[in-house]
């Protein structure tokens, strides 16, 4: 299934392509890449997985080819997605094997270096070393317009003339240093002056140096997120059809790499096949899904594929390819929604308890919010118990509601209706709660009404009984759905030809049926 979706449209859109959490794909691409053939072979998922054609062998260099464009591609779709995407130095273990040999070789060095400059008379070979990799990590931060400081920076760290003053006797390294810090703090971000006026307070000549890489390194770290930064408008522009090239030549040597995806939005297409056949009970056959076929058409199926991620079983099911370098942001949407849920049917069952006295009420739902929120943190974690978290919730939530109720003159709970609002919040852990679940559709049925008016400037109305959490509703629905629209554009071509066959199959089989009654 190796189509390229360059012929078939070119709707400029959204890329989520290959990884497991960016970080995977970023610090490993090579086992990365291996991690995913293994999941895409055939015979690897269940026996209702599309079937493709059986991947060709690659060679080892084909491999990591395809591991490098997977990993630019990571890069490239990070910057543009996360707007507040940085480079970081990298942070080694603290007892790790390379951490030990790294600051093994490191204190050999200054070690050395030291030795040197206490003989008598001193050697400053390493230390010219050092103020030649100094001059190249000055130059290389100036501007082409910076030519007065280039001059200066060429003029003083003149190493022939630094080597002549040594071998005469004659170098002051303490006057180079002065020069190198001055020059620094020319150069430096606003953020980095109160390192170089750290430098300015150093005596000892090679704890200096060894302060001023430290400070160079951060000052390099600048720079390049100044150039990220700049480049993101221009990598925006052109980030969709980057990832999309890139994912082509992943296909092509993976040509199985759809088989997700395929699976995925077939069950989109079942789905709506068969919502659409119970709304529409005298025109649907024996078999849902082939009913409502005719009535499908690819972004209803798209975006009914995308709320599908919201409920996605992450720790068994793999993520379909086009979405993987997305999956750790549709999972905290997802775990934000499950928060939420919560939240606005405690709100729910409390302002239904409590009557119309406290619905208007100046920062109470505000208050309830944060006792839900706090009191639920962590509550993904395997040693979260849900159950004690609703009873506390319960306690509190009556507590508050009491003291609102005092302050504002309106008599507070009798001990009976306070025992009746803590029996709802807990029973607010049964999956089948009907509170829950009328909350839990109507936030569902916000979130596709919004997909399928993305185009639109102004978010859809809010149904009833989500007003108290209105607010955070949106943000996650806006965040929500411009992951989804990049995603679309960059993989459209892809669903669209997926989808061709997925509805063209079920067109037929309808058919079929048609003409066999």
């Amino acid at each position: 299934m190796s189509q390229n979706p360059d012929k078939p449209h070119s709707s400029e859109e959204k890329l989520s392509g290959l990884e497991d959490g960016q970080e995977e794909s970023l610090d490993n691409p090579d086992q990365f890449i291996r991690k995913r053939i293994r999941q895409s072979a055939p015979g690897s998922h269940r026996d209702d997985t599309p079937k493709s054609s059986p991947p060709r062998p690659v060679s080892i260099e084909e491999l990591m080819e395809t591991a490098k464009g997977v990993t630019n591609m990571a890069l490239a779709h990070e910057i543009v997605v996360n707007g507040d995407f940085q480079i970081k130095p990298a942070e080694l273990p603290e007892h790790s094997l390379e951490k030990k040999v790294r600051d093994i070789v490191h204190k050999a060095f200054w070690d050395c270096l030291e030795a040197q400059l206490k003989e008598d008379p001193p050697t400053y070979d390493h230390a010219i070393k050092l103020l030649g990799e100094i001059k190249e990590n000055l130059l290389s931060f100036l501007l082409p317009g910076h030519t007065r400081l280039r001059s200066q920076i060429t003029e003083v760290l003149d190493l022939d003339l630094i080597k002549q003053e040594a071998e005469n006797g004659a170098l002051d390294i303490s006057k180079l240093v002065e020069f190198v810090i001055g020059m620094m703090g020319t150069l430096c971000a606003p953020a980095r002056d109160e390192e170089i006026k750290k430098l300015k307070d150093i005596n000892e000549i090679v704890p200096l140096f060894r302060a001023i890489f430290s400070v160079l390194d951060l000052m390099k770290m600048d720079m390049a997120n100044f150039a990220v930064s700049s480049i993101r408008p221009k990598l925006m522009q052109q980030s969709a059809e980057y990832e999309r090239k890139k994912f082509q030549e992943f296909l092509e040597k993976q040509p199985n790499s759809l088989d997700l995806v395929t699976r995925w939005l077939q069950e989109a297409a079942d789905d709506l096949a068969k919502l659409r056949c119970k709304m529409l009970p005298p025109h649907c056959s024996g078999d849902g899904a082939t009913g409502g076929a005719s009535a499908l058409c690819s972004t209803a199926v798209q975006n009914q594929a995308y709320l599908k991620l919201l409920k996605w079983d992450h720790v068994n099911r793999p993520f379909p390819e086009t979405v993987l370098m997305d999956q750790t942001r549709f999972q905290e949407i997802q775990l934000e929604l499950e928060q939420l849920l919560l939240t606005g049917t405690v709100l729910l069952v409390t302002f239904s308890a409590a009557g119309p006295a406290l619905v208007d009420m100046p920062g109470f739902a505000e208050k309830i919010k944060t006792i839900v929120k706090v009191l639920l943190t962590g509550m993904h974690l395997p040693s979260f118990n849900l159950q004690e978290s609703l009873a506390t919730i319960g306690e509190k939530v009556c507590a508050e509601v009491n003291s609102c109720l005092s302050q504002h003159g309106f008599a507070p709970f009798s001990a009976e209706r306070e025992t009746g609002l803590k029996g709802q919040i807990q029973a607010v852990a049964n999956p089948d709660n009907t509170i829950c679940k009328l909350i839990d559709s109507r936030i569902e049925k916000f979130l596709e009404n919004y997909l399928a008016s993305s185009h639109q400037k102004s978010l859809p109305a809010v149904p009833g009984g989500l007003g108290p959490i209105q607010r955070e509703l949106e943000e996650i629905a806006v965040k929500y759905v411009r992951l989804v629209n990049y995603n679309k554009m960059v993989f459209s071509p892809y669903y669209d030809a997926v989808l061709g066959k997925i509805l063209t199959e079920g067109e037929s089989q309808l058919v079929g049926k048609s003409e066999e009654s």
